[in-house]
């Protein structure tokens, strides 16, 4: 790391996101409150997709986002599901994500049977300290490609910081 504070690099956030219709989406609801401990929400269609009967209004899906060292504890446990093993190309420009196939794989975790088997996606979201400028309301502000946080430095971070392989 630089001496810049500017240049260090943060866990934004962390989002779990599941989907489901109907009872399925009640017990993915269930699950992420479970995990998180914290109130989920519930996101609703825009737009009508015929192939998949979804249409404009409709609950499809529900997500949380956890931050601060809540985010850090939490990604730790996920992290465990997979055996800190994650893919390179599951690496992106500030951000990495990941699924998980049966939520009972994260350690510590044990079977609910009002949730039954279900999976999630996991979103990490990076960045510097000075990002803000390009997403606040008033005085939005230009921030140059030099203060994203680029692949390579989301890997270093990540196998320095919670010993993860990436492959």
């Amino acid at each position: 790391m630089s001496d810049n504070p500017m240049k260090e690099i943060k866990i934004e956030k962390v989002l779990l996101s599941a989907s489901g219709q109907k009872d399925d989406l009640m017990k993915a609801k269930k699950l992420l409150e479970y995990l998180s401990q914290k109130k989920v929400q519930v996101i609703s269609s825009s737009k009508r997709i015929p192939d998949f009967g979804v249409s404009p209004g409709m609950e499809v899906g529900t997500r949380v986002t956890i931050r601060g060292e809540d985010a850090e504890n939490i990604l730790r446990r996920l992290l465990g599901a997979l055996n800190n093993i994650v893919r390179k190309k599951q690496v992106s420009e500030n951000h990495f994500s990941f699924g998980l196939k049966e939520y009972i794989d994260i350690p510590g975790v044990e079977y609910q049977r009002d949730i039954g088997i279900r999976g999630l996606n996991v979103t990490v979201v990076f960045a510097r300290s000075g990002f803000r400028v390009k997403r606040r309301k008033i005085k939005k502000g230009y921030v140059p490609k030099r203060q994203y946080v680029s692949k390579e430095e989301i890997i270093k971070f990540m196998e320095d910081r919670f010993k993860t392989e990436f492959r």
